[in-house]
Formats: structure tokens, C-alpha cells, sequence
């Protein structure tokens, strides 16, 4: 579920119905933490892709993290073995359905990590962020918590498909504070909703349809913070897909490094559609 610090996972391919999915991730200890607190999955067979940045302190973000993609994943498996919601004969879901399962796995998730936080008092006030992507049919369900980030790069646009539950970004919102300040904010780091640090938590849940030669990123602050979203842009325009996860840790690290960075890069092919985007190796 989550490869060593510095280490990049070998590309992933698998066929859901309709969707082909080619998928490369990579996780650094960034150059000022001791230790790595994010975690990822990239799991093309089951169409879902997660990265979690922990938070708390000694092994508690870690541990938070890791006890997230994981209850997630083992939730995710289980709806996919069991038929039902996930009938693999069946190209679409109701999206109300799967937002209404997606909300429960991380809720009930976020109340094993607040009650293991409470039973371990080396990891009390552990939480995480989840950024989440799960792909199905011709369309991809998105859950959100925290400050992690997903993008998506279609034809000439690459935008922000999450919301930040940030204080900085609530600040932006309401006016206090410009996009620019917000980036040297010393609230930047500060988050407003995470997973496990409170017994239930509300993710973001949306639906999108895909488009043949969509690109998602899904990020880690740790790169969000360091890299600009047009260099981001670039990189995943610019050589091989496959090398852009390497390829945006070192401009993260030689922009600072401040804090660990993960990074997974997901592409989805639709035979029979035409492409949103030209084929990239």
C-alpha cells in the first residue's frame, strides 16, 4: 500500500469494465522531517487510488495515515467482491449510492483512529487527510477530507478538483487574505477537517464523468506547497508520465523540501471515445 521513502512504485495496469487505468506513484521523506507521515495506494484492480498525509506527532501521523488507506482499502475490496454496489455487469452506479458508502467507510474510519488515539496515548490527537479516487464504469467518485489534493488534466485544462478544508483557504474565501498571502501564511499549514482527530468527520464527496486520456494527480501538501499548479501542469505535459513522479520530489525538494511528499499519477484510457487528451507514454 506504500512504498519506502524515495522509492517509486513500478507502473500498475489493470481493466475495469470500459476503463483501461495506467497508474505510477512515488513517496519522499521530503528534507526537513525525520520521518515519512503520508501514506498512498494505487490499486488498479479495485479502480481506487488514495493519498493520506498524517498528522500528530511522534508515530501518530504515520500510524493514522496508514490506518486510514488501509480500513478504506479492506471496504472498498470487500463492496467490490460482494457484488451489489460494485456489480462489475453493471457499467454505472448510482452516484447518491456510492457517495452514501464512501461518507460511511470514512466515517467509521475516522472513529477506529480517534478510538485508538485514545486507548494509545503516545498517539493521542492523531489524524490524517484522504484524498480519494475511485473509478468505476465511465465515471470516477471522489471523497475528501484535509488539505491533500486531486487535479485533473483534460485537453488544455489543469484545475483543482478538491476543496482544501484549510483555515488559509477559508480565509481566502471570505475575503481576509489574498491567494498569494495565503501561500506564506504561517496559518497555512493548519487544517479544518481531518480523519480520525474527532470521533466523525464529513468528507467532500463528488462525481465526475471521465473522458478518454484524463490524467489525475492526487497530491500530498508536501508537493502542493512547494510546486506551483503550472509547473505541476508542465510536468505532466512534458516527457514520460512514468517519470513524473520522480521528476516533481526533486523540484519539490530543490524548492524546500519542507515537508514529506507523495504524489500518485493516474491515467484512464475509453476505447471507443474520443481522446480528451493525446496519448502520453
Amino acid at each position: 500500500m506504500r512504498s519506502r521513502p524515495g522509492k517509486r512504485q513500478k507502473p500498475s495496469r489493470s481493466t475495469l469494465p470500459q476503463a483501461r487505468i495506467s497508474c505510477w506513484a512515488a513517496t519522499d521523506v521530503g528534507l526537513k522531517r525525520e520521518d515519512n507521515e503520508d501514506s498512498f495506494l494505487v490499486e488498479p484492480s479495485l479502480g481506487l487510488f488514495m493519498v493520506a498525509d498524517g498528522m500528530g506527532g511522534h508515530a501518530g501521523g504515520g500510524t493514522a495515515s496508514r490506518m486510514a488507506v488501509r480500513q478504506v482499502r479492506d471496504a472498498v475490496l470487500a463492496a467490490r467482491r460482494g457484488g451489489g454496489l460494485f456489480d462489475r455487469s453493471a457499467a454505472e452506479v448510482e452516484s447518491s449510492r456510492v457517495f452514501d458508502f464512501l461518507a460511511g467507510v470514512i466515517s467509521e474510519t475516522s472513529a477506529r483512529i480517534f478510538e485508538e488515539s485514545n486507548r494509545r496515548p503516545e498517539l493521542s490527537g492523531m489524524g490524517t487527510t484522504l484524498t480519494l479516487l475511485l473509478i468505476h464504469g465511465r465515471r470516477a467518485y471522489v471523497a475528501h477530507v484535509g488539505d491533500s489534493r486531486l487535479y485533473r488534466l483534460r485537453d488544455g485544462s489543469f484545475h483543482q478538483i478538491t476543496e482544501d478544508h484549510s483555515l488559509v483557504n477559508e480565509q481566502v474565501k471570505a475575503g481576509f487574505i489574498t491567494a498569494v498571502e495565503a501561500q506564506q501564511s504561517r496559518f497555512r499549514n493548519i487544517i479544518t477537517r481531518s480523519v480520525g482527530f474527532e470521533s466523525e468527520v464529513t468528507p467532500d464527496t463528488l462525481s465526475l464523468e471521465l473522458e478518454d486520456g484524463d490524467v489525475f494527480l492526487l497530491c500530498s501538501d508536501g508537493l502542493s506547497g512547494m510546486v506551483g499548479d503550472e509547473r505541476m501542469e508542465a510536468e505532466l505535459r512534458v516527457g514520460r508520465l512514468a517519470d513524473s513522479p520522480a521528476r516533481m520530489i526533486g523540484l519539490a525538494k530543490r524548492n524546500g523540501g519542507d515537508d514529506n511528499i507523495t504524489l500518485a499519477v493516474v491515467r484512464v484510457r475509453l476505447p471507443g471515445l474520443p481522446a480528451a487528451a493525446k496519448a502520453r507514454r
